[in-house]
């Protein structure tokens, strides 16, 4: 990647449901001087579109088969992230880096694949992980050695919120949408095990399907603090909402 981009890649990440596209929207919303300065990443992904979704907004939705070929190319980063294969050119990237910030929202997986890619090493970053849970509460959780294991927890947190968006979006759920949901669910924690790479952790109680976000007015109890922390941080302000991880948290 050259060096003379004049942009910064912003990353906000974090298990599915766990409330970043509502972030995205709600920042567009109340803050668009700091929403209008950040074009979007679009990966391409061989997954279905899901209700709203648009082609070249969201993703660029293509075959896996037309995604494999890229392999044949140098300018294409490849990741399968849950079953989907996803690919990032970087020759758009860099060239909206030269234009300006870059915002992606989403995986985890792709965000580590960002901050820790060779070819990415010179790119100026801030990068903000979404958790469902707070770093106290996963200490006093681990120290109940009569609760569940922590990856079940976790797994069962996100089903129901993935649950509850699924239905809203959808109404009447199919077999395939359950295994969806099992399939996201069960990567959570894994998820969650690389929020020590980014630089600030948002712990976020009102996932995607709470209705804090769609409140009359400014989003709601820990919508609103979210947004307020992700304005602050692109902002360059300090906030104490924001947590840093070690990764032994969740590696012990």
């Amino acid at each position: 990647m050259e060096k003379e981009n004049s942009g910064r890649l912003i990353i906000l990440a974090g298990p599915s449901c766990v409330g970043k596209s509502p972030l995205a929207k709600a920042l567009a919303r109340f803050f668009p001087e700091l929403s209008g300065t950040l074009q979007p990443l679009v990966l391409y992904n061989s997954r279905d579109r899901r209700p709203g979704e648009r082609d070249g907004v969201d993703y660029h939705f293509r075959s896996r088969k037309k995604i494999d070929s890229f392999t044949s190319y140098d300018n294409y980063i490849m990741m399968e992230v849950r079953g989907d294969l996803q690919a990032l050119d970087l020759n758009e990237l860099s060239k909206a880096l030269k234009q300006g910030n870059v915002f992606f929202e989403g995986n985890p997986f792709i965000g580590k694949l960002l901050l820790t890619h060779p070819s990415l090493s010179s790119v100026s970053k801030i990068s903000v992980f979404m958790s469902p849970v707070t770093r106290e509460e996963i200490l006093n959780y681990r120290s109940d050695a009569l609760k569940k294991p922590l990856p079940e927890f976790i797994k069962e947190l996100m089903q129901g919120k993935l649950l509850r968006r699924t239905k809203k979006q959808k109404g009447e759920l199919s077999g395939k949408d359950f295994e969806e949901i099992e399939r996201r669910a069960s990567s959570a924690y894994n998820e969650l095990k690389l929020a020590y790479l980014y630089q600030n952790i948002i712990p976020n109680h009102d996932g995607e399907d709470s209705e804090n976000w769609t409140d009359p007015g400014y989003p709601s109890g820990d919508a609103g603090s979210a947004l307020n922390a992700f304005s602050a941080i692109l902002r360059g302000e300090i906030t104490p909402v924001v947590e840093k991880w070690d990764k032994e948290l969740l590696d012990g």
